[in-house]
């Protein structure tokens, strides 16, 4: 059920415009009646507003995020995305993980297709790119295999060669190439970290040749950002 609550969020939160019952019940591939019930349940609790039969984002959440204050993730601005690209030429991105996925925040790029996946909180998996490699280095152990155990069938092949990278990902906080994409693009993350938990992932991507001749001074730039968010900027 929190699955599906989960769900009903995500969607509405992607439709500024509200979202119709039926709608979410098509999407979600899920009873009308089990739909209704949680959609009234999220209302009453100001999850969910309900306005000429369409559901929008209620107040709760918004106040939920003010109450809990900055995200640690913030310590990355766009300004400093904006430093890295311009320095390193790379489409730069800012990843979090939310839930069982992982999600560009932010970017600074002219490429339409990362501009797209940034904006459009497209979610990815954690074991197919290097930002996700570096989160799930950062996690706690028992969250970790959790993670793992849980990977799609097709990235379960995955499992084994992140594992063998681990400990160096763990000591030098960077994923250099995994070569895991689903697509012709390859990266170099980094974590972010805040108070020796990792928060998120900045990652240099673009062009796999291209990525790995330039490894040496992408890693270099990266690093001495790295350091200046670990010390609070």
């Amino acid at each position: 059920m929190i699955d599906r609550v989960a769900e009903i969020l995500d969607l509405v939160a992607r439709r500024p415009h509200g979202a119709s019952l039926t709608e979410l019940a098509r999407i979600l591939e899920a009873p009308l009646s089990s739909v209704q019930g949680l959609s009234n349940g999220l209302v009453a609790t100001g999850y969910l507003e309900e306005r000429d039969r369409l559901y929008t984002l209620g107040p709760a959440p918004h106040f939920l995020t003010r109450l809990a204050g900055t995200p640690d993730s913030d310590v990355v601005t766009h300004e400093d995305l904006a430093e890295i690209y311009e320095q390193t030429g790379m489409t730069t991105v800012l990843g979090i993980i939310v839930g069982s996925d992982l999600y560009y925040v932010d970017h600074a790029s002219t490429s339409p297709t990362y501009g797209y996946l940034a904006e459009n909180y497209v979610k990815r998996s954690l074991l197919r790119c290097s930002s996700g490699w570096v989160l799930l280095a950062g996690m706690e152990r028992r969250d970790l295999w959790a993670r793992l155990g849980a990977a799609r069938e097709q990235d379960q092949p995955l499992v084994e060669r992140f594992l063998q990278e681990l400990p160096a990902i763990e000591r030098d906080g960077f994923v250099v190439t995994p070569d895991v994409s689903e697509v012709e693009i390859e990266g170099i993350a980094t974590a972010v970290q805040v108070d020796g938990r990792t928060v998120a992932a900045v990652a240099c991507i673009g062009d796999h040749a291209e990525v790995r001749d330039r490894a040496d001074v992408i890693v270099d730039f990266l690093r001495g950002k790295r350091e200046r968010w670990g010390a609070g900027r």
